[in-house]
């Protein structure tokens, strides 16, 4: 079904942002609705569910934040998440320095967290039951621990140089973080430990610092401002402004040496690029300019470029219970990317002592009817 993802001509998202939109999220309690932050501040939720049963629907705005909202964001929202366990409640950060929690059904803030500078990125534990911490990176070297129990800032994470671009709780270990900065560095946290971080991703496995003076691991050769996990939470995935991107073993750290060739990245802020779940391999959607880039993770081959939007892409979102994907675009447009259908076989008498050669091996049917056995 990935490999046949295509821009569906039935299905469109209604147009509400006047501006470019950054960020992405489909709960996942039910996959059904749909979150996106603009640049304007604006966020808007969204019904993917065909209520209409018409072959062509456009997925439907519910509600929004809209400019006039007393609680909107007043600069660009760079990312929305809903909370992990139901649907109401859903959290937003911005450049105007802050991490609101919103009370769905109210669409009011419930609660809001200021920070010293620009927030690039936050996100909720989709496991964590021990803890309701919410990791946030931003313009300041310290990794910030937001609680929403105490609705404090309980903790911080210190080892990075310059700002944190990207953040990604495991979603295999409740207390694992991992933290990509503009100082090159990938870092991985138990937020437990006082010392704090278990380990520095090095893009070299040890190899360059025994020769040479230059002991201090990287990732990447630039800003690393992409992070994602596998979702089994084996592989971490990173990207930089080296134009690479790179996976790793997220219990050794160790760099597994993937190659997926160039892969342009411009972004001067975090990258929302995101990894594809139930499949078999997995596949990687990266923003790539006006395209979307699929990669096959573990082989590292570029497979296609969805082509559909008119201006940057700046982030995508995978729907798993029906292997759909969402994109969000410098151009206000949010395009809904939909495995192609295949061509109905003829139910006809004559049609059926055919071989089934046809049909793409893939699709068949693998059942075994009670009927036949009996």
């Amino acid at each position: 079904r990935v490999l046949s993802l295509e821009l569906n001509k039935d299905r469109d998202v209604e147009r509400i942002h006047g501006s470019g939109i950054n960020s992405l999220d489909i709960e996942p309690v039910e996959g059904r609705y749909m979150l996106s932050g603009g640049s304007d501040g604006v966020i808007v939720l969204y019904d993917l569910e065909n209520l209409s049963r018409k072959p062509s629907y456009t997925c439907k705005a519910l509600c929004s934040v809209g400019r006039s909202h007393p609680d909107v964001h007043r600069f660009s929202v760079e990312t929305v998440q809903w909370y992990p366990h139901d649907t109401g409640m859903f959290t937003s950060s911005s450049f105007d320095k802050t991490l609101k929690i919103w009370d769905t059904n109210t669409l009011q803030s419930a609660d809001v967290f200021h920070f010293e500078g620009t927030v690039y990125s936050h996100h909720m534990s989709p496991v964590a039951t021990k803890h309701c911490l919410i990791a946030v990176g931003t313009k300041s070297p310290k990794v910030q621990l937001c609680d929403l129990k105490s609705g404090s800032c309980s903790h911080i994470l210190q080892g990075h140089r310059q700002e944190v671009l990207a953040v990604s709780w495991s979603p295999r270990h409740e207390y694992v973080l991992a933290t990509a900065s503009a100082d090159s560095k990938v870092k991985l946290w138990d937020v437990r430990r006082a010392s704090g971080c278990l380990t520095t991703l090095d893009q070299h496995n040890g190899e360059k610092s025994k020769a040479s003076s230059e002991a201090a691991n990287t990732a990447h050769n630039g800003r690393v401002n992409g992070l994602c996990y596998t979702n089994d939470g084996l592989h971490l995935l990173t990207i930089g402004t080296d134009d690479r991107m790179r996976l790793w073993n997220s219990s050794t750290g160790e760099n597994t040496l993937v190659n997926y060739g160039k892969v342009c990245n411009e972004s001067r802020k975090g990258l929302k690029f995101t990894i594809s779940c139930g499949c078999n391999p997995e596949f990687a959607f990266v923003p790539y300019g006006s395209t979307i880039a699929v990669y096959t993770i573990f082989t590292g081959e570029l497979i296609t470029l969805l082509r559909g939007h008119y201006s940057t892409v700046n982030c995508c979102v995978f729907q798993p219970n029906f292997q759909e994907l969402y994109s969000g675009s410098k151009d206000c447009n949010i395009l809904a990317w939909i495995p192609a259908l295949r061509e109905p076989v003829p139910d006809d008498n004559s049609e059926k002592s055919l071989p089934q050669q046809h049909l793409n091996p893939a699709y068949e049917d693998a059942w075994s009817s009670s009927d036949d056995e009996g």
